[in-house]
C-alpha cells in the first residue's frame, strides 16, 4: 500500500519532552509556592535571572531582559530604543501577526517591505521604503528560520542612520556568516513558546549591549525597584536616569517557564540544531522531484535552524493551490499556507492585518506568498516519516492537477 492509498499518521506539532532536569526544577519550584521571579528578602539567585545570564553568556552579550513572550519583548525593545506613538517602523510583509502587532502595541505605524522569491526581505524595496517613509527603525524579522544576508542589511541601515531590532522568534541557534542572530542589531528579541527551538510553553528573552536600553526594557518589563536582583543588568547608574520615568508593563516571566527553559540551552540547543537541520535535508531531497513544488536557495553564509520547512507551489492558479492544500488534508498532511483567502490558526498574511492601516505598495509578496505553504519538523520525525510526507505531498499534487477548475470565463 503507498502514501496515496491511505491517510498520513504523523503529528507535526508533537514536541520532544521536556529534559529531565526542567522537570525536577519545576517540581521544586511548585513544591516552594517561589513561582514570581522576585522576592524581596534577597536570597538565591531566580531561576530567570540565571536563565538571562546564562543565555547572554551562551550568545555573547552584556545583557538579557526574561519576558512573558517574544512578542512583548519586541515591544519592550522598540519603546527602549526609542520608538515614539506616531513613528514609522518598517518590518518584513512576511511574517507572523505579532510583528507588526507589537509595533502597533507601540503605537506606531508598520512600513511592510516587500520578499523575495527565497522568502527574505527585499533589500532594494527596503531601500525605497526607508527613503519614501524616513523611518528609522526597521524591525527585522527572520521569519521561518530564512536569514538575509546581514552584512548588506547592516551597511544599508547604516548608511541611512535606520536601528534595527531582530525578531529571531525562529533563530535561537542560528548565525549569518558565524555571527548569531540577535547580535547584529540594536536588540535582539528570541521565543521561548512551543514549537520553537526552546519550549518552555511561552516567554521571550530580549539581549542588546546597550547599558540604557537594557535598564529600560528591565524597568518596562516590570522589576519595580527589584532590579538589582537581576544577575544580568547594567549599572547602577543607568537605572537611575530611567526609573522614575519609565512605566511598568508587567510583561516579565515567572520562575516556571524559566526553570523549564534553562536545561534546554548549550549543548542541548547545539544538538537539536543538527537534527534539525538533518531532517531538514532528509525531506528537502525526498521533495525534490514533486512537479510544481520549489525550495528555497539557501546562501552558505546562513547558518539557519531548520525547525520548519518552506515550499512554494508554482505555476498553478489558485484555485489549484487550494485543491492541493485540501488534498493533503484529506490524506492526512496538513500543510500551513500563506495564500488562504482568511487567515488560519498561527497563519496570515498582510492583507488579514486590517489594524495597520491603509493598504501598501508589494510588488512580490502577492506572488510568493499565493503560493508559499510551510511545514512543521518536529524532532519526533524519522527519516522515513519525511519520506511518507514527501509522498503524501506528491499524491497531493497528482490529484490536485487531475482535478478540473472551474473556468474564470464560465
Amino acid at each position: 500500500m503507498t502514501t496515496a492509498d491511505r491517510s498520513l499518521d504523523l503529528d507535526l506539532t508533537q514536541q520532544e519532552a521536556i529534559p529531565a532536569a526542567g522537570v525536577d526544577a519545576a517540581l521544586r519550584l511548585m513544591s516552594s509556592g517561589r513561582l514570581h521571579r522576585y522576592g524581596e528578602t534577597g536570597g538565591v539567585p531566580s531561576e530567570v535571572s540565571l536563565l538571562e545570564a546564562e543565555f547572554a553568556q551562551e550568545i555573547g552579550v552584556r545583557f538579557c531582559v526574561a519576558m512573558n513572550s517574544c512578542g512583548s519583548t519586541m515591544f519592550v525593545a522598540l519603546k527602549a530604543a526609542g520608538v515614539r506613538p506616531g513613528d514609522r517602523v518598517l518590518t518584513n510583509c512576511f511574517t507572523l501577526a505579532p510583528v507588526p502587532g507589537a509595533i502597533a502595541h507601540a503605537l506606531a505605524e508598520p512600513v511592510l517591505v516587500d520578499v523575495t522569491d527565497d522568502y527574505l526581505i527585499d533589500l532594494a524595496d527596503l531601500e525605497r521604503k526607508i527613503v519614501a517613509s524616513s523611518a528609522r527603525t526597521l524591525l527585522l524579522s527572520h521569519m521561518r528560520g530564512h536569514i538575509c544576508d546581514m552584512e548588506r542589511l547592516m551597511a544599508l541601515c547604516e548608511r541611512h542612520a535606520v536601528q534595527v531590532i531582530e525578531d529571531c522568534a525562529h533563530t535561537m541557534g542560528a548565525a549569518w556568516n558565524g555571527r548569531p542572530t540577535g547580535r547584529w542589531g540594536r536588540a535582539g528579541c528570541f521565543s521561548l513558546q512551543s514549537y520553537k527551538h526552546a519550549n518552555a510553553g511561552e516567554g521571550g528573552l530580549l539581549v542588546c549591549d546597550d547599558e540604557d536600553l537594557a535598564a529600560q526594557a528591565i524597568l518596562l518589563s516590570g522589576s519595580y525597584m527589584l532590579y538589582r536582583s537581576h544577575l544580568s543588568r547594567p549599572s547602577d547608574e543607568a537605572f537611575e536616569r530611567w526609573k522614575l520615568r519609565t512605566p511598568n508593563f508587567s510583561l516579565r516571566m515567572g520562575n516556571l517557564p524559566a526553570a523549564l527553559a534553562r536545561p534546554q540551552l548549550g549543548a542541548v540547543l547545539r544538538e537539536r540544531c543538527e537534527r534539525w537541520n538533518q531532517r531538514y535535508r532528509w525531506l528537502a531531497e525526498a521533495m525534490s522531484d514533486i512537479p510544481h513544488v520549489r525550495l528555497p536557495a539557501r546562501e552558505p553564509k546562513e547558518q539557519f535552524v531548520a525547525s520548519s520547512l518552506q515550499f512554494s507551489v508554482i505555476g498553478l492558479e489558485h484555485e489549484r493551490i487550494a485543491g492541493f492544500i485540501a488534498a493533503c488534508a484529506a490524506l492526512g498532511l496538513h500543510v500551513k499556507w500563506f495564500g488562504a483567502d482568511a487567515p488560519a490558526g498561527f497563519t496570515s498574511v498582510w492583507a488579514h492585518w486590517q489594524f495597520i492601516g491603509e493598504a501598501q505598495q508589494l510588488h512580490n509578496a502577492g506572488r510568493v506568498l499565493g503560493g508559499l505553504c510551510d511545514l512543521r519538523l518536529p524532532l519526533t520525525l524519522s527519516r522515513d516519516d519525511c519520506q511518507s510526507i514527501a509522498d503524501t505531498l506528491r499524491a497531493a499534487m497528482v490529484q490536485a492537477l487531475a482535478t478540473s477548475t472551474p473556468s474564470k470565463h464560465s
